[in-house]
């Protein structure tokens, strides 16, 4: 059975949307680290979400 990794898409989904968002103002370090951060809580709610269904099945 495979599982999925949210936390780990949230963060690739971050990374990318910071790493856009960096370049086009030219501080790409800033909005790296911000793109994480916000990754991280993408992350963590999707994670949240999928045992919260898993609960209510059984």
């Amino acid at each position: 059975m495979k599982k999925n990794n949210k936390l780990a898409t949230g963060i690739a989904i971050g990374i990318g949307i910071g790493t856009a968002i960096g370049v086009a103002t030219g501080n790409l370090g800033l909005w790296l680290s911000v793109g994480v951060a916000i990754g991280v809580g993408i992350g963590t709610t999707l994670n949240e979400k999928n045992k919260t269904k898993e609960s209510n099945k059984n």
